[in-house]
């Protein structure tokens, strides 16, 4: 006959049993230091693309819906009321489109910032990304790069 333990919620360790666990290296809750502030991965998100847009003229950011009602997460949100409509902007749906205007802004000297509204539709853009943005700097013999970001949330 076997022996069977009963557990209560306080016991759970999320399948580590308690003497598994080196006291000396268990993670620890540490406060925030004095101004930084908590925030999900949108806020972190926003927060990056507007410091950015607000210390470089040359960065911009674009997509499918992304100017104006500040995509589909909200990531972009404010960045167009904040920085204008030449600097953050909707795009149409075209995800190739996208990406090639983001590589010929790139080649002259811009910083943009796409979203592609959802992982899945990344596929259209593969070519542009693969074969004209990752090669440009190759196929020019060093005279233009391609420094884009793409942006694409899935889950």
């Amino acid at each position: 006959m076997t022996e069977q333990t009963t557990f209560t919620e306080s016991d759970r360790t999320d399948g580590v049993e308690p003497d598994m666990v080196d006291q000396n290296h268990a993670p620890k809750s540490v406060a925030p230091s004095s101004g930084v502030q908590p925030m999900n991965m949108i806020q972190a998100l926003n927060s990056a693309i507007d410091t950015k847009m607000s210390e470089d003229p040359n960065v911009l950011s674009f997509g499918e819906d992304a100017g104006y009602f500040g995509g589909v997460f909200r990531v972009t949100d404010q960045l167009q009321q904040k920085h204008g409509l030449t600097r953050s902007f909707d795009a149409p749906i075209s995800e190739c489109g996208i990406v090639a205007a983001a590589i010929g802004m790139g080649a002259y000297g811009l910083r943009p910032v796409v979203e592609i509204q959802f992982a899945d539709y990344i596929y259209p853009a593969y070519d542009q990304i693969v074969s004209e943005a990752a090669k440009l700097r190759y196929r020019s013999g060093g005279q233009f790069t391609a420094p884009i970001t793409v942006r694409s949330p899935y889950g």
